[in-house]
C-alpha cells in the first residue's frame, strides 16, 4: 500500500525567460516561448485555451495564438475544435521517449525498486531535476497497493519532497546554492516555509544517508529519500520510498525503511560501476 509523493500541478512563472536571459544574443526567445507554452499543460489542466495560456506565460494573446498554431501544425499540440482549446499532441512523446530509453539506470534500478516496494507495501520512485521540481522517471509499487501509481513525468517540488531534498544533498555546494537562490526568488513562500526542513534533511543525509518526512507533502503519506552518486554523464538521480502513514510503526522510517532505501541505492551504484 502506498502513494508516491503528490503530483504538483505547476504553472510556469510569467515569462520567466524574458528577464533571465535578457541580453543573451545566443538565446532563441521564440523557441523558449514555444516551450513555455508546452509546459503550461499538466495532468490537472490538460486542456487550455489561448487566453489561459497567455495568463500562465505572461505572453500577449496574439503571440500565444501564433505559437499554438505553429505547435499544432508540428504535432506538439492538438486543437479540440468542440471546446476551442488545445492539448498536448503525440509529437511530445517522440521527444521524451529517447531520453527515457537511454537512461540505463532505470533498467538496472527497476527490479530492486520493485523488491523494496513489495517489502514495505508501498511505492518506490526515481527522479531527476526539472527546474525547481523533481520529475519521476521510474516508479514501482507493491502488488498489494490500494492506491494509484503516478505516471512517469509526475512532478513534485524540490522544497517539499524527500526526493528533492535528496537531490540537493548530491549537488556541489555552488549547485545547491544556485537552486536555493532560484527557489528564494521564484518561490519565496516555499523557501521561507521549508528551508529549515531542507537544512535538516541535508544534515540527516550527511549523517545517515537518507532523510525522512512524516506527511509534509501529503498528510497521509510518509516517505524517506536518498541520493545516488552522479552517473557518468553527470546526472543527479535520487529516490524515495513512500508508505501510508497509518501503516508506519514508530521508528520504522528511521530504523528500517531509510536504511533499506540506502542499501538499494548502493546496490544500484555497484551495478552501474559508480564508486
Amino acid at each position: 500500500m502506498g502513494a508516491p509523493e503528490a503530483t504538483a500541478a505547476i504553472s510556469p512563472n510569467p515569462a520567466t525567460f524574458s528577464y533571465e536571459h535578457e541580453g543573451d544574443r545566443q538565446f532563441a526567445t521564440t523557441l523558449a516561448r514555444g516551450l513555455e507554452v508546452l509546459r503550461c499543460f499538466t495532468p490537472l489542466e490538460p486542456l487550455l485555451g489561448n487566453k489561459e495560456i497567455s495568463v500562465r506565460t505572461g505572453l500577449p494573446k496574439p503571440t500565444v495564438s501564433r505559437l499554438t498554431y505553429t505547435l499544432t501544425k508540428l504535432g506538439y499540440l492538438r486543437h479540440n475544435m468542440r471546446l476551442g482549446k488545445y492539448q498536448l499532441g503525440s509529437a511530445v512523446l517522440s521527444i521524451g521517449y529517447p531520453l527515457l530509453a537511454s537512461m540505463n539506470v532505470r533498467q538496472v534500478a527497476r527490479p530492486l525498486m520493485k523488491e523494496l516496494a513489495d517489502y514495505c507495501n508501498g511505492s518506490v520512485s526515481m527522479g531527476v531535476r526539472d527546474r525547481l521540481n523533481m520529475v519521476y522517471v521510474e516508479s514501482c509499487r507493491s502488488g498489494n497497493s490500494i492506491t494509484t501509481l503516478p505516471d512517469i513525468g509526475t512532478s513534485v517540488p524540490i522544497s517539499q519532497s524527500v526526493i528533492g531534498r535528496a537531490f540537493l544533498s548530491a549537488c556541489t555546494p555552488p549547485e545547491r546554492e544556485s537552486v536555493l537562490n532560484q527557489m528564494k526568488v521564484k518561490e519565496p513562500e516555499a523557501h521561507r516555509k521549508f528551508r529549515p526542513s531542507i537544512d535538516k534533511a541535508l544534515d540527516d543525509i550527511r549523517s545517515r544517508g537518507f532523510c525522512a518526512s512524516t506527511g509534509e507533502l501529503r498528510r497521509e503519506v510518509y516517505a524517506v529519500g536518498a541520493p545516488m552518486r552522479r552517473t557518468v554523464d553527470g546526472e543527479i538521480v535520487s529516490f524515495n520510498c513512500t508508505v501510508p502513514g497509518f501503516m508506519v510503526k514508530k521508528g520504522q522510517l528511521e530504523d528500517d525503511l531509510g536504511p533499506r532505501l540506502v542499501a538499494m541505492v548502493r546496490n544500484i551504484e555497484a551495478s552501474l560501476g559508480l564508486h
